[in-house]
C-alpha cells in the first residue's frame, strides 16, 4: 500500500491537526467554554446551554472525547464531563509557541 498524506508529517503535527479538527465547530467551542466555567456537569446541562438537540450535542461530545479534549465519568445514569488538562496543555504550548515566535517578527 502507498503512503497516506499524513505519513509525510510528524506525529506531533498529525496529533495537533486532529485536535484542531475536533475543535473546528462553534458548538464544540461553546462546549469547551461551558466546561471552563463549571466544575463538572452532566450531558443534560450542556444540552440546556446550546440551541441544539440532545443527539447533536451527544455527537459533538463524542468528537471532543475521541480527541481527548474532554473526559467523562459515569455517575449513575449521567456522565460528568470535564476538560482533559493534558490535552489543553498541548494546545496551550502549541499556540504559546506561535505567539512567542511572532512577538519579534514583522511583515
Amino acid at each position: 500500500m502507498g503512503a497516506t498524506k499524513s505519513d509525510f508529517f510528524s506525529d506531533q503535527q498529525n496529533e495537533m491537526a486532529q485536535l484542531l479538527k475536533a475543535l473546528a465547530h462553534p458548538a464544540r467551542i461553546a462546549i469547551v467554554e461551558y466546561l471552563l466555567n463549571v466544575d463538572s456537569c452532566i450531558c443534560g446541562d450542556i444540552v440546556n446551554e446550546l440551541p441544539l438537540a440532545q443527539p447533536t450535542v451527544s455527537q459533538h461530545l463524542k468528537e471532543l472525547k475521541n480527541a481527548n479534549i474532554i473526559q467523562g465519568t459515569i455517575e449513575g445514569t449521567s456522565i460528568c464531563y470535564c476538560l482533559n488538562s493534558e490535552t489543553i496543555a498541548l494546545l496551550e504550548a502549541f499556540f504559546g509557541g506561535i505567539s512567542n515566535k511572532l512577538k519579534n517578527k514583522c511583515c
